[in-house]
């Protein structure tokens, strides 16, 4: 499933947040957001999972979802936002309790998606013996459960420490090269944008316009620590998100 964003436009009170904004979310690419702090990366984030409806524009959604999908749009929050009476077992089969499901299929879906995101020997776990990696793992497997078409990810490794972080992405791109999703990955983190976007849109300084897009045609499982290309396209994004604060504040400056 595709979706299209035409000429999004948004204003809280007479603030302009988000102008003429066009953007293509094309089916089993990963396209990552990054832009300055108050750009407008999460609001957009929130139209394209219909949370919030923009002032103009249009949000346009193509193609069919995947076979046996629950859920077409799934978040992934900075917040783990498990519950923590419920085991990880207990927590990934929430989200599957107001669908039409079996005991034996939801627990089918449950035991596949425990052992695509190597958490099956956790299953009966609380999330206070967690760590933060193994929950936001645990929120991972949560979206993947419904069997999304587009999985809106803000922020989803931000709250962990730069080892973790690593690991994390490693595990998403694992997911994704077994099984490839679409999915939106809103980011203050240039070299999460690197590692796993296939496209990275950089938004300007607030009003949010789309300034430039970035392909990376590299697999995503070639893609490591280190990798001078990809060092190439991180100094490439720092260099345009560093102009635009700097804008930013100049204008501060003079109001």
């Amino acid at each position: 499933m595709d979706i299209k964003l035409e000429s999004i436009h948004h204003a809280y009170h007479q603030v302009e947040v988000i102008r003429n904004l066009s953007l293509h979310i094309p089916h089993g690419q990963i396209v990552c957001i990054v832009g300055p702090s108050g750009c407008g990366k999460s609001t957009l984030l929130r139209f394209i999972g219909g949370l919030e409806k923009p002032t103009s524009g249009e949000i346009l959604q193509f193609g069919e979802p995947p076979p046996g999908c629950l859920n077409p749009l799934t978040y992934i929050f900075q917040d783990f936002a498990l519950l923590p009476w419920r085991t990880v077992y207990d927590n990934i089969s929430l989200v599957l309790e107001d669908h039409p499901l079996s005991d034996a299929d939801a627990h089918h879906i449950i035991i596949d998606t425990l052992q695509r995101t190597k958490l099956l020997e956790f299953a009966d776990a609380l999330p206070r013996q967690l760590s933060g990696g193994m929950k936001q793992r645990v929120a991972i497997a949560r979206a993947l459960a419904v069997k999304p078409a587009i999985m809106l990810m803000d922020e989803p490794l931000s709250a962990l420490d730069s080892q973790t972080r690593e690991l994390l992405m490693d595990d998403l791109v694992d997911l994704w090269t077994r099984q490839p999703f679409t999915a939106v990955y809103v980011t203050h983190n240039l070299a999460e944008a690197v590692r796993l976007g296939h496209t990275i849109v950089v938004l300007s300084r607030r009003p949010g316009e789309v300034l430039q897009q970035i392909h990376i045609d590299k697999p995503l499982n070639e893609r490591q620590f280190g990798d001078a290309e990809l060092e190439q396209h991180q100094q490439q994004l720092w260099q345009l998100m560093r102009d635009e604060a700097r804008a930013a504040d100049a204008e501060l400056l003079h109001e």
